[in-house]
């Protein structure tokens, strides 16, 4: 279903009204059309399936070992919507697959991170679903997410914490197991913490 702009802009206009604000003066007179712009943007994803990025893997007929032990793409940049605030966070996701007989060209994952962050989300679930979209588009032996944000809704309000991230981790098969987990962490290595250093 389709972003109803005309619907976000009578939306705003009544928050307007309600924190005392006029909607009608000189600075606020087009924020409404703005935030429904901007709206439909960081929504796109509702409407998108991202499976359909990685229906094009190509198919290998040889044995699984010689795709090699691991694919990890490294500090790919998202923008999510916290849903519990509509408040943004922003970071990095590093991705890792153990391929089976399916490999996609890289620029598909952060395609998959894209349409996945670009609807209201909790982080935890975000990884979760980029781990299955990984688990159910290439069937890889094993899958690994990590995000690594930093989220306006503790950095702008309440304890206002402008320098803490929240790191969190998905993982499917092989890369389940403790001694793998812990070798694809090693690669992230000290990116961990520097992906998300900017402000939301």
């Amino acid at each position: 279903m389709p972003i109803d702009s005309k619907r976000i802009e009578a939306a705003v206009v009544e928050l307007l009204r309600a924190i005392g604000e006029d909607p009608a003066r000189p600075g606020l007179a087009q924020t409404p059309e703005r935030i429904a712009a901007s709206y439909g943007e960081l929504f796109a994803g509702l409407d998108e399936d991202p499976l359909e990025h990685l229906a094009d893997a190509e198919e290998f007929t040889g044995e699984a070992d010689g795709l090699g032990d691991l694919v990890l793409v490294r500090d790919i940049s998202f923008r999510s919507t916290c849903e519990h605030h509509l408040l943004p966070f922003v970071g990095v996701a590093h991705l890792a697959y153990v391929p089976g007989e399916r490999i996609v060209g890289l620029g598909k994952l952060a395609r998959v991170v894209e349409t996945l962050s670009s609807r209201p989300q909790l982080q935890e679930r975000l990884t979760e679903q980029i781990a299955d979209a990984l688990d159910q588009g290439l069937a890889p032996r094993g899958a690994l997410v990590v995000l690594d944000a930093r989220h306006g809704c503790v950095s702008a309000r309440g304890t206002r914490q402008v320098d803490s991230t929240t790191v969190t981790v998905a993982s499917r098969g092989t890369l389940a197991e403790p001694a793998a987990q812990a070798g694809v962490l090693a690669l992230i290595g000290s990116g961990i913490g520097a992906g998300a250093a900017g402000t939301p």
